[in-house]
C-alpha cells in the first residue's frame, strides 16, 4: 500500500506545482486568504464526508510483540504481504467512516466505523484475540483526539488505538490516504498481559487508503495560500527565514537481541516520536515553544520549508526533492561528571507534513511546512526501514542529501531501490550494560533529537534534550523521558551541576566554546573539578553537529557523495602535566579508540585506525587528571584524513604548566 500511497504523491505534486503560488510576490493579500479560509471553514464544519472501501495495512513489531508475549497469526488473513512485512486487507464497502474535511483539510473522525475483509488472531498467555473483520471507528473516552481511531475486535473490544495519523487528501478529493499511523496499546490489552505500564506504546504502523463516497459541501480550498521560501523579500524590507522548531519528543524502546535486564549484555533499539512547529513570527517577535529560553526566533518573518518526498520529482527551490532529517542520540552523564554518548541513530528521512495549528487555517500543501504549522513522525514511522539511511549521505550544514549512489539508489538512475532490510540497521542501538543504573550508580540519561532544514538559522531550537530513566520489567526496557528542554545535550550537560559558590582557588572551571566554519558548527565544552590530593580532573566533550569534510561530485539532483570525514584529531595546548587520561567515544568496541600521547606541546588524541572519526551529529570526550589548576588555553581540531586536511584552533580551559 506505500507504493500506492506514494505514485498519488507524485501526482499531487505535479498539480500544485501547477496551481499553487510560489513566490510571494506571487501571493494575495494575507488578510483577504485568512478571511476567505475561515469562511470556507464554517460555510462546511456541519457537513460531514462518508468515506468507504479502499484498503488497510498493518506493519506489526514482531520483535516487541514476541517480548511481550504476543504472537500475532495470520489466520483466517485474506490480505496481501508487502515487501516491508506488511499485511493488507480490502475494506468492506458496506461500512463507512464519517469524517469531518473543512478546507481541504482532515479534522476529525466523526462517526461510523470502517471494517476489514480478514485479519490476525493474537495469542496472548490466557487465549487469543481475534481481530478477523476487525474495525476502525472513531476512539471515544476520556483523552480521546479527534484524528484517533479505535480498532477493535468483533465484539467492540477496543485491544489497539491508532494515533498520529498522517494523512492527505488526492484526486480532487476523491480519496483520502494515511500514509502512516502508530498503533498502540489500548489500557485493556496492557492489563490483560500483565504489564500495564506498556498502555500507550506503539506496536505497529497502521496505512489507510480510502475512497470518498459523499463529500461534504465546499470542496477542497487551495493547497496552501502563500509559499515563501528562504530569502523571498518580506514587507519593511526583511526576508523569510527558515527557522524549525523541535516541539516535544518521546522515548520507546522497540527491540532488543538478547536482552536479559539490568545485568545483561542485549542491544536494544530505542525511537522517539518528535514533534516539530515552524516558527510563528509574521513581522512581530513572538514565542514558537513559550516557556523555554530557546523557544523564540529571531526571524521575523517565518519561511516556508519544502517538504518532498524522496524520488517524486524535482520542485522548487532547490530544484529537487528536497526534505528535512531527522536523527537522534543517547547519553549519559557518568557519575564522575563526564559526559559519553551512547547511542547515534542513522537519518530518518522525512516525506509529508499535516501542518497542524498553522497560522493560517489554509496551508495545507502536504509537502510544504506552512508558515507555525506543526507536525510528527510517530515512532513507527522512525522504525520504518524505507526511510532510514546513513548519516554520511547528508552534508548536514548545507542540509543536502548525495541521492546519487546513495543507500536507496545504488546506480544513480533516479528510481528508488530496496533499502535495509532488517530492523537494526540505521536505528539506535545501545546495550544493556550502557542503560542499567545499577551498573552506573550516580549516572543520569539525556535523549537528544534533532531536524535538520536547509538553511535553517538556528539548529540549536531545531533539537531538544530529555533526561530519561530506564528500568527493566516484564521482558522489555521501559525508557521514560521527562523534563525537555531546546538545545543540544552538551549545552545541558554544560550547565549541569554549576559550583555555587565557584571554587576560589581559579577563576574559571568551565568553558564553552563554538566552532563556526563555512556555516557548520561545532561545540568544545570543559569541566574543571579539584580533586583531593591536590589534583584536578578535567572533563572535555567535544560535539561535531556539522562538519563534514566530503568529496563529492555531480549537483543536485543527481549529488554524489564520494567520501566524507569528520575530526579525528584531538590536542590541548599544554606541557607533560597529566598523570591520567581517559578516551570515551561510547561505544563498547575498545579497538576503536583513538590513541594518547604527550610530548613538550601538549596532550595529543587521533584515530590511528584512519576509520572512527568524530562524524556530525556525534560527540567523544577526553579525560585529564593533572596536578595543575586550569587556565586559559586551546584546543587543535584535526581532520587529518579526510579529503582534504583541515585544522581549527579552539580557545578552551587547560592545565597550566
Amino acid at each position: 500500500m506505500r507504493h500506492v500511497v506514494h505514485v498519488l504523491s507524485v501526482a499531487l505534486s505535479g498539480a500544485l506545482c501547477a496551481t499553487a503560488p510560489t513566490h510571494a510576490a506571487e501571493g494575495r493579500d494575507r488578510e483577504t486568504s485568512k478571511s476567505a479560509s475561515a469562511a470556507a471553514e464554517a460555510s462546511t464544519a456541519a457537513r460531514p464526508w462518508a468515506l468507504a472501501g479502499g484498503d488497510v495495512s498493518l506493519r506489526w513489531n514482531a520483535d516487541l510483540a514476541r517480548d511481550l508475549g504476543i504472537a500475532i497469526e495470520a489466520t483466517g488473513a485474506r490480505g496481501q504481504r508487502a515487501a516491508d512485512g506488511s499485511d493488507r486487507f480490502a475494506l468492506k464497502p458496506a461500512r463507512a467512516l464519517q469524517v469531518d474535511v473543512r478546507g481541504g483539510y482532515l479534522r476529525g473522525f466523526a462517526s461510523g466505523a470502517v471494517q476489514a475483509d480478514g485479519g490476525h488472531v493474537l495469542r496472548v498467555g490466557d487465549g487469543s484475540i481475534d481481530l478477523r473483520g476487525f474495525q476502525l471507528r472513531p476512539r471515544r473516552g476520556a483523552g480521546a483526539a479527534p484524528r484517533q481511531l479505535d480498532l477493535v475486535d468483533a465484539s467492540g473490544n477496543a485491544w489497539f488505538f491508532v494515533d498520529r495519523v498522517m494523512h492527505e487528501l488526492f484526486a480532487a478529493d476523491a480519496a483520502l490516504a494515511v500514509s502512516t499511523a502508530d498503533i498502540r496499546i489500548s489500557d485493556a490489552l496492557a492489563r490483560r498481559i500483565g504489564r500495564p505500564f506498556v498502555a500507550g506504546w506503539t506496536l505497529g504502523e497502521l496505512q489507510l487508503e480510502l475512497s470518498v463516497v459523499a463529500r461534504g459541501g465546499g470542496g477542497a480550498a487551495p493547497l496552501s495560500n502563500q509559499i515563501t521560501w528562504h530569502g523571498d523579500p518580506a514587507p519593511d524590507g526583511g526576508i523569510y527565514e527558515n527557522d524549525l522548531f523541535m516541539r516535544n519528543t518521546s522515548t520507546q524502546y522497540l527491540r532488543c537481541q538478547g536482552c536479559t535486564g539490568e545485568a545483561g549484555s542485549g542491544r536494544l533499539v530505542i525511537t522517539p516520536s518528535a514533534t516539530l512547529r515552524n516558527n510563528v513570527n509574521e513581522g512581530t517577535i513572538a514565542a514558537t515553544v513559550p516557556g523555554d529560553p530557546l523557544g523564540t526566533s529571531r526571524a521575523r518573518w517565518t519561511a516556508s520549508i519544502p517538504w518532498h518526498q524522496k524520488f517524486s520529482g524535482n520542485f522548487a527551490p532547490y530544484g529537487n526533492d528536497q526534505h528535512p532529517y531527522l536523527v537522534w542520540n543517547m547519553y549519559r552523564v557518568n557519575a564522575d561528571g563526564s559526559l559519553e554518548q551512547i547511542g547515534r541513530s542513522g537519518v530518518k528521512q522525512a516525506y509529508l507534513t499535516t501542518n497542524e495549528g498553522c497560522l493560517d487555517p489554509g496551508d495545507h500543501n502536504a509537502h510544504v511546512l506552512g508558515r507555525g504549522c506543526a507536525d510528527t513522525y510517530s515512532v513507527s514511522n522512525n522504525d520504518y526501514s524505507q526511510g532510514m539511511s546513513p548519516r554520511s549521505e547528508i552534508l548536514p550544514a548545507t542540509g543536502q542529501w548525495g541521492r546519487c549512489g546513495s543507500t536507496f539508489d545504488l546506480d544513480c538512475d533516479g528510481v528508488m531501490n530496496q533499502g535495509p532490510n532488517d530492523s537494526y540497521t540505521h536505528r539506535m542501538v545501545v546495550g544493556e550494560s550502557q542503560i542499567a543504573a545499577s551498573r552506573h550508580p550516580g549516572a543520569r540519561w539525556l535523549f537528544e533529537s534533532w531536524y535538520v532544514a536547509r538553511e535553517d538559522i538556528d539548529i540549536y531550537n531545531s533539537m531538544s534534550t530529555l533526561a530519561t530513566t530506564q528500568r527493566y520489567g516484564g521482558g522489555v526496557w521501559d525508557v521514560a523521558s521527562s523534563d525537555e528542554r531546546l538545545g543540544a545535550a552538551i549545552d545541558r550537560w554544560f550547565t549541569l551541576d554549576a559550583p555555587a559558590p565557584r571554587n576560589p582557588k581559579v577563576a574559571l572551571d568551565r568553558m564553552i566554546q563554538e566552532l563556526v566554519v563555512d556555516g557548520a558548527r561545532a561545540k568544545l565544552a570543559v569541566k574543571v573539578m579539584e580533586m583531593p590530593g591536590g589534583l584536578w580532573q578535567y572533563h572535555y566533550a567535544l560535539m561535531n553537529f556539522e562538519f563534514a569534510f566530503a568529496q563529492t561530485s555531480g549537483a543536485e539532483p543527481n549529488l554524489r557523495v564520494v567520501s566524507t570525514r569528520g575530526f579525528d584529531g584531538f590536542s590541548l595546548s599544554t606541557g607533560t602535566q597529566a598523570q591520567g587520561t581517559v578516551f570515551r567515544n561510547g561505544d563498547l568496541d575498545a579497538a576503536n579508540d583513538w590513541t594518547v600521547a604527550t610530548d613538550a606541546a601538549g596532550i595529543h588524541w587521533r584515530d590511528a585506525t584512519a576509520v572512527n572519526s568524530l562524524e556530525w551529529g556525534g560527540l567523544v570526550g577526553f579525560t585529564v587528571v593533572s596536578p595543575r589548576p586550569p587556565v586559559r588555553g586551546s584546543a587543535t581540531l584535526r581532520a587529518d584524513n579526510a579529503p582534504t586536511p583541515a585544522s581549527f584552533r579552539v580557545a578552551t580551559l587547560v592545565p597550566a604548566r
